[in-house]
């Protein structure tokens, strides 16, 4: 798709080697590009994006002592954008999409070179143009993201949202939270058509006819967008939800604080065993990473099938098929076309899987996904609830509408939330943070057993696994004792406790010492605790661990 480019004065340049209806052409609008930073701002923090290019400076206004981003990029002098406009049209025009899959960004560089070379535009350079400057803008804004190209590149930044024409761009970073950058789109146009870009960049259509669109950019990043003033009255809008390329592991989570070793070995131990659980949260209270966490953790020889709108589900395992919905086509009231989450749940149990997830479950795929886990299907999903109580009562609600007695094949809620907690190094501003707030096994409709529960007062977890139904239950199945399914949580302790030692947090290599523990738990924990290099480091932390297995041999 060619960028929106108003070209109508005559360039000083000679651009005779252009071909026919550029070479008169000269650029007026150039590149997206962010306001300066004031005078009077103060900077707190600067690093780079794509050096030399591009770096995020993180500057607060001095008077309200608000944080602001900006996207500091190299400027283009007048004559670098008369000859970046010429040479993105040239490009637009002859530059075609290679037959072979290759790295897209190397074949434009390849190719942008070649064909500046064919028409000479390298040999204007002088002293005032840097054709890396140009190409930085030209692969930019053609085979990258346009204007919030620097902004999908920062790995701390979360969520990306536009609101309209004119509106700063908002982001939500990992350290400052959501805050304002100095990036606009300045004209109705120009959003129109960026929208139009991401949306055909993730394989769907998007028009006046389809305003609403729900889709994956390349890279995994989730893209909710809507086009023009069909539904949204003050214009388009777009909101991108980041994908990380190296997601959040279980590690992470504790080192982040949002559980601790107890939780996340009781969670470990349950869900290896199959038992059913659902995750609970208000938007971005970290419900999906949450959920990633836990499947990485899944028996490595299970099938898993994973059913979403929009692929958000990242996991490190072999025997993995992920289903993803398709709206339908056409304007007609038959759906002709359409994929469900309710048919993929019920395409799901056709293929035998040992756990079935759903990403979030709004409707009547919950009462499929609950007619699954009846029949023995290990079953993980996520919903938009506050807690245990607020979940079932959706679940029995319209339009999920599952019958009350189908709540007790549900074992687990875990209750996810951000919640503030003192901050040390500002005691005026509270910190936001990410707490399992709750983790409660399910007996029965209306009847919930407390395993964990976070104490805000002192951001710790209290556990109260002597009440624990559920590793009753595991105890009965295996023909074992409540004492040696508590020693086999505080084995798994172990393990967590030396990946943390030892700084082992990739999602690969977790999953694959948890796949080592599940083939040969005794051999992994002897090499555990012959390890001299970590076993210091494990063994000082571990004295600050709250839960010991100290209770006396409970037969089940």
């Amino acid at each position: 798709m060619k960028l929106p480019l108003s070209l109508k004065s005559k360039p000083k340049d000679n651009f005779a080697n252009l071909p026919k209806g550029i070479a008169d052409k000269t650029v007026l609008e150039g590149p997206m590009v962010g306001k300066t930073i004031p005078k009077n701002f103060e900077v707190m923090e600067r690093y780079a994006l794509t050096p030399p290019f591009a770096y995020a400076v993180i500057a607060e206004d001095t008077a309200q002592k608000l944080p602001y981003y900006y996207v500091d990029e190299l400027e283009l002098t007048r004559k670098e954008l008369t000859l970046y406009s010429n040479i993105l049209s040239v490009l637009q025009t002859e530059l075609r999409a290679p037959r072979d899959d290759v790295d897209p960004k190397k074949y434009f560089a390849e190719q942008a070179k070649l064909i500046a070379e064919r028409y000479k535009l390298t040999q204007q350079k002088n002293a005032d143009t840097s054709w890396a400057k140009i190409l930085y803008y030209a692969e930019r804004d053609l085979v990258g993201f346009g204007g919030i190209d620097a902004l999908m590149r920062d790995p701390n930044i979360e969520d990306i949202s536009v609101d309209g024409t004119a509106k700063s761009v908002f982001v939500y970073h990992r350290k400052y939270e959501s805050i304002e950058t100095n990036l606009s789109f300045k004209t109705e146009q120009r959003l129109d058509d960026a929208i139009v870009r991401l949306v055909h960049m993730s394989g769907k259509h998007v028009s006046t006819a389809f305003p609403i669109v729900d889709a994956t950019l390349p890279g995994g990043h989730r893209l909710a967008a809507t086009f023009r003033k069909e539904v949204s009255p003050q214009g388009s809008t777009l909101t991108i939800r980041k994908f990380r390329k190296d997601p959040i592991t279980i590690i992470d989570l504790i080192n982040y604080g949002v559980l601790d070793y107890n939780i996340a070995a009781y969670a470990w131990l349950l869900i290896e065993n199959r038992f059913t659980a659902v995750v609970v949260g208000a938007t971005a209270s970290g419900k999906t990473t949450f959920l990633n966490a836990l499947l990485s953790m899944v028996n490595p020889n299970s099938k898993i099938v994973t059913i979403e709108e929009v692929q958000e589900i990242n996991i490190h395992h072999v025997n993995w098929a992920a289903l993803v919905s398709r709206l339908s086509y056409g304007l007609s009231e038959s759906n002709m076309g359409e994929v469900s989450l309710f048919n993929l749940v019920k395409t799901a149990m056709r293929m035998r899987p040992d756990i079935m997830v759903v990403g979030e479950v709004r409707g009547e795929e919950a009462y499929a996904l609950f007619q699954a886990i009846s029949t023995g299907h290990g079953g993980l999903a996520t919903l938009h609830a506050e807690d245990a109580a607020s979940a079932v009562q959706r679940l029995t609600s319209k339009p999920m509408d599952v019958a009350p007695a189908y709540i007790s094949f549900l074992d687990l809620i875990f209750s996810v939330r951000r919640v503030a907690i003192p901050n040390p190094e500002n005691p005026g501003t509270p910190k936001i943070v990410r707490r399992v707030i709750a983790v409660e096994e399910v007996e029965s409709m209306n009847k919930y057993v407390q395993s964990f529960v976070w104490d805000p007062n002192k951001d710790k977890f209290l556990e109260f696994l002597e009440n624990s139904v559920k590793l009753r239950k595991l105890a009965r199945d295996y023909g074992k004792t409540m004492k040696m399914i508590l020693a086999e949580i505080q084995n798994r302790i172990l393990v967590l406790r030396w990946l943390r030692s030892r700084n082992i947090r990739n999602f690969i290599e977790i999953s694959t010492v948890f796949s080592q523990y599940h083939n040969d738990p005794e051999g992994m924990i002897a090499r555990i605790k012959a390890d001299s290099v970590a076993r210091p480091l494990f063994e000082a932390e571990g004295k600050e661990i709250t839960v010991q297995a100290r209770r006396g041999d409970i037969s089940a």
